[in-house]
């Protein structure tokens, strides 16, 4: 089976949001940041290389196929 490639980094989430190059997609992400921050009291984390992602929860198929994902995310 194939691996997931949405899965936690160790890729600074404000670096990310700085490099950025569309300016108003910046501020949008800087501003969801700071929401998503407060609203679930989470730390952000990099999920792959473009998804900002907040806490974390594990999933099984029936198929017996399992995994983890962030539960709230969000992609400039």
């Amino acid at each position: 089976m194939a691996e997931t490639k949405t899965k936690p980094t160790k890729v600074s989430v404000k670096e990310f949001i700085a490099k950025v190059p569309n300016e108003t997609r910046r501020k949008d992400a800087q501003t969801l940041l700071k929401l998503f921050e407060k609203v679930t009291g989470w730390k952000p984390r990099m999920w792959g290389p473009t998804i900002v992602g907040f806490g974390k929860y594990t999933y099984t198929y029936d198929s017996g196929h399992s995994g983890t994902s962030m539960r709230v995310g969000f992609s400039p």
